[in-house]
């Protein structure tokens, strides 16, 4: 009656992120939303595995959404300059990858995008271990 979460464990964990999402800094958000979309990916994947179809592409469509309007609208191409076009470029390649692995049934491309997205986690991982870094950084690129 008064929540659309199925269970008092659903609710914890809902609190729970949005609880990380308050109190992250921007580095933080960007891993967050990379462990977002590569989680969306691993079950689209096993969802495509066992002919899942509506699974596979409700995932999928999650992970581009993560990638198009978390990832890649955090970029500054000011702050960011021709690093953040190419972010761009790159978000823009994966989710159009991502389609065709949908369309066609193809794990492979699934897999492809997960590695793109875990060598960038591992990017923003070093930046954000840097606290120089962290604490002088406003944009995101």
């Amino acid at each position: 009656m008064f929540s659309l979460l199925h269970s008092p464990t659903d609710a914890y964990a809902k609190v729970g992120v949005e609880t990380d999402v308050m109190a992250a800094n921007p580095h933080k958000l960007i891993l967050m939303l990379i462990d977002g979309a590569l989680l969306s990916i691993a079950v689209s994947r096993q969802a495509m595995q066992d002919g899942r179809i509506a699974d596979k592409g409700h995932e999928i469509s999650r992970a581009i959404d993560i990638i198009t309007n978390g990832l890649k609208a955090s970029l500054d191409s000011q702050a960011g300059g021709d690093i953040a076009d190419k972010l761009g470029a790159l978000y823009e390649y994966m989710c159009t990858r991502l389609l065709q692995a949908n369309l066609y049934n193809k794990p492979a491309i699934l897999d492809e995008v997960g590695g793109l997205l875990n060598e960038l986690k591992g990017a923003w991982q070093e930046i954000a271990s840097d606290p120089a870094v962290v604490s002088n950084s406003r944009n995101i690129a």
